[in-house]
C-alpha cells in the first residue's frame, strides 16, 4: 500500500465517520462540528484529486461561511433539544451491513476504472485554467452573478430592517 491510498482511506474514513455521528448526535452544535469535519475530509478528497480550486472553495464556502450561518441560525433561534429513541440492534446490524457492501462493491468497481488517455492532463495548472475563463471567457456572467448577490442582499437587508420597525410599532401599543 503506498501513502495516497492510505491517505484516501483515512479522508474517507473520516468523512463517513462524521457523516453518521452528524446523524446520530442529538446536540445541534455538536452536528454542525461533525459537519465541518466532514466537509474538510472532502476538501482533502479534492486535493488528492488534484482539484486544489474546488478545494479551496469547499473550505471557504462550506466549512467557513455555510458553518457560521447554521451556527448563527441556532444561536439566533429558540430549538428545543429533545431527545429521540434509540435505534435497535437489528437495525443497526443491517445499515452497517448494507454499508459495508456498498464499499466493497465500489472498491472493486473503481479499482478496475480507467478512464483512458483523455483524462491524463486534465489536472495541469486547472486553477490557472479556471481563472482564466472565468475572467474572459464568462466575465459578463460573473459580473452579473456579483450584481445579483448585491441585489439580493440589500433586499435583504430591507425586509429585515422593515421587520424590526413592525414588531417595534407592535411594542409601543
Amino acid at each position: 500500500m503506498n501513502g495516497e491510498l492510505i491517505l484516501f482511506f483515512v479522508l474517507a474514513l473520516v468523512a463517513i465517520g462524521s457523516g453518521v455521528l452528524m446523524l446520530n448526535l442529538t446536540k445541534v452544535v455538536h452536528m454542525v462540528i461533525a459537519l465541518v469535519f466532514t466537509f474538510l475530509s472532502i476538501a482533502g478528497l479534492y486535493v488528492m484529486l488534484s482539484a486544489e480550486f474546488v478545494a479551496f472553495v469547499q473550505i471557504l464556502i462550506y466549512s467557513g461561511a455555510i458553518t457560521i450561518i447554521m451556527l448563527f441560525g441556532i444561536m439566533l433561534t429558540r430549538h428545543d433539544d429533545k431527545t429521540e429513541t434509540k435505534i435497535g440492534t437489528p437495525r443497526m446490524i443491517l445499515v452497517l451491513t448494507g454499508i459495508v457492501a456498498f464499499f466493497v462493491v465500489m472498491f472493486f468497481q473503481i479499482n478496475d476504472l480507467s478512464f483512458g488517455e483523455q483524462a491524463a492532463d486534465l489536472h495541469v495548472d486547472n486553477t490557472e485554467k479556471i481563472g482564466v475563463a472565468l475572467y474572459s471567457k464568462y466575465v459578463i456572467p460573473f459580473e452579473l452573478t456579483s450584481v445579483l448577490l448585491l441585489v439580493a442582499l440589500v433586499g435583504a437587508i430591507i425586509l429585515a430592517k422593515r421587520d424590526d420597525e413592525k414588531e417595534g410599532a407592535e411594542d409601543n401599543e
